[in-house]
């Protein structure tokens, strides 16, 4: 998941549905609050983060349009909307008021899981690339690099020669840490399908790219490769804004 554990926030009216989505999602790693309705989901937001929520349409009093409505006119806080009801004209309705999915009943536990896995990606990816917006300089392990000067330095602070498809490639891995790509996406966010480029040359700047930073190239830490997946950057990535001017500087974590 793009959040460890992530708390869930589920509200179903019907016991046994609300009961076996809250016991499947807490065997699979998620934190899970379960409510009834409208009033006891507002007292759970109040009490601690909610990371998603999984919102029933046909609700007692106020119903999941409206509920949602009211979320989304206050925070970003994912949600996917639940309901009996198949039809189109409900699920539009329901992304309009603001749900990031929709999904009808009767509907497999798993299907509803990677849902949300999906949904809380792709806002992690959204915070990234908020985060990222106007910086000027992205850290790991001491290493800097500055996307203005498009430069890398080492924790020394020496500059440290790079080609501009290794700029690139590095620093579409600091902005996504912990995440694996595989070579077509990392392609497709660096080199674009119309260059001739093919996926052998990611390798290929994988390793020069592995010379420069990793303490042991033969046997590299911080980019890793996932069998039949991909490759893995693993340090934790820091964003400076445009006033940070030295390894001195405050940064913030950028999302994982």
């Amino acid at each position: 998941m793009a959040i460890p554990n992530p708390n869930i926030l589920v509200v179903e009216d019907d016991r046994e549905t609300r009961t076996l989505i809250a016991k499947y999602l807490r065997n699979n790693a998620c934190n899970v609050t379960a409510v009834a309705d409208g009033r006891e989901m507002s007292r759970a937001m109040a009490d601690h983060r909610v990371d998603l929520i999984i919102l029933d349409v046909m609700l007692p009093g106020e119903d999941g349009l409206t509920l949602c409505r009211k979320v989304r006119a206050e925070n970003q806080t994912p949600i996917i909307m639940l309901t009996a009801r198949g039809e189109d004209v409900d699920r539009i309705v329901g992304l309009e008021m603001g749900a990031d999915d929709y999904l009808p009943k009767p509907f497999n536990p798993r299907e509803l899981l990677a849902r949300i896995n999906a949904v809380l990606r792709r806002q992690a990816a959204a915070q990234a690339a908020s985060s990222i917006e106007g910086a000027s300089m992205l850290t790991f392990e001491g290493w800097r690099i500055d996307l203005r000067l498009r430069e890398l330095r080492n924790p020394e602070g020496a500059r440290v020669a790079v080609t501009s498809a290794e700029f690139d490639l590095l620093r579409t891995f600091c902005e996504r840490p912990g995440r694996v790509l595989s070579r077509d996406s990392l392609l497709d966010l660096t080199q674009g399908r119309n260059t001739g480029s093919f996926e052998r040359s990611i390798d290929v700047l994988v390793s020069r790219i592995r010379r420069k930073i990793e303490p042991n190239p033969a046997d590299p830490t911080l980019i890793k490769t996932v069998r039949s997946g991909g490759y893995l950057f693993t340090p934790r990535t820091e964003v400076a804004g445009p006033e940070a001017a030295g390894p001195e500087a405050a940064a913030a974590p950028l999302s994982r």
